[in-house]
């Protein structure tokens, strides 16, 4: 099945796909133009719902709002246009943003930053009680993460390393330990991107540069490749009412001539594989 194009924003950076349950939408970013979208999987219908200051990531929250991962280390929550600020900024974070982030099972949000001019990219853990620690440090590019369907690792991509990581996960404290290498990609074959985790238990990595999704057996053995007509496919999430609706992110929309004509835009996609929702924040609840 070839994806099919659903919405062309022409995003530079076109990222972070979240499905919406209830209100049966797809929400997406436009990181550097500080944009959020919307598409109404009943109706077909999509619109800008946001500008302002940069959204790097996003989670849903427990009560159906969005939680925003922003620039300076901000942190808010977004209502339909109403928002509050849980974090006004973190001070080492302050010439720099988010990337990618994911919830965990018990609502805390695992959420990388990119690098400064002066060191390297962190990746963050935001607990329920607003409080944040540093868990990872010397990230190139902090970049998409997932976990096994126990629970029991979580995976996490550093897209400048061009490597999949994986971790032993504790639900209980959040804590992470015992790093190592899941996949190892190839230089000249774009960067790991975002990511997202099948029922199978099988890892779904877009590429940036490399025109397509991986789909990755538990073992790390390379499943299959879908391809899409833009150079850098961003993101990937599993949605719609059986969660077997792949929508998928790419950017470079403001150079279609060179990073293909479907740069910037946002793809669905049915194999009939299934995925499973994403856990809920809690931050502040």
């Amino acid at each position: 099945m070839e994806p099919e194009l659903i919405a062309d924003y022409a995003c530079v950076t076109g990222e972070g796909p979240l499905w919406h349950p209830e209100e049966r939408a797809v929400y997406w970013l436009d990181i550097p133009r500080g944009r959020i979208f919307r598409y109404d999987a009943d109706t077909g219908h999509h619109e800008q719902v946001y500008e302002g200051d940069m959204v790097g990531g996003m989670t849903l929250q427990a009560d159906g709002k969005l939680l925003l991962f922003m620039s300076r280390g901000a942190v808010k929550t977004w209502d339909h246009g109403h928002m509050e600020t849980i974090i006004p900024e973190i001070p080492d974070e302050r010439e720099t943003r988010f990337n990618d982030v994911i919830a965990d099972p018990e609502g805390r949000v695992f959420c990388g930053t990119m690098p400064t001019k002066d060191r390297l990219g962190r990746l963050y853990r935001l607990d329920p009680d607003g409080s944040y620690r540093i868990i990872l440090e010397g990230i190139g590019c902090s970049n998409g993460m997932g976990y096994t369907p126990d629970l029991k690792q979580m995976y996490y991509t550093d897209s400048t390393a061009l490597r999949i990581y994986k971790f032993d996960y504790d639900r209980a404290s959040g804590e992470i330990t015992n790093q190592r290498v899941f996949v190892q990609t190839q230089q000249g074959e774009g960067l790991p991107d975002g990511m997202t985790v099948d029922a199978e238990g099988y890892v779904w990595s877009a590429r940036w540069d490399g025109s397509c999704l991986v789909r990755y057996a538990p073992d790390g053995s390379e499943e299959r490749r879908v391809y899409f007509p833009a150079k850098k496919v961003s993101c990937v999430i599993l949605g719609g009412e059986d969660y077997t609706d792949m929508y998928v992110t790419t950017a470079g929309g403001q150079n279609k001539a060179e990073e293909g004509s479907g740069a910037g835009a946002l793809f669905r996609l049915n194999l009939g594989i299934r995925g499973v929702p994403e856990f809920r924040s809690r931050i502040g609840l």
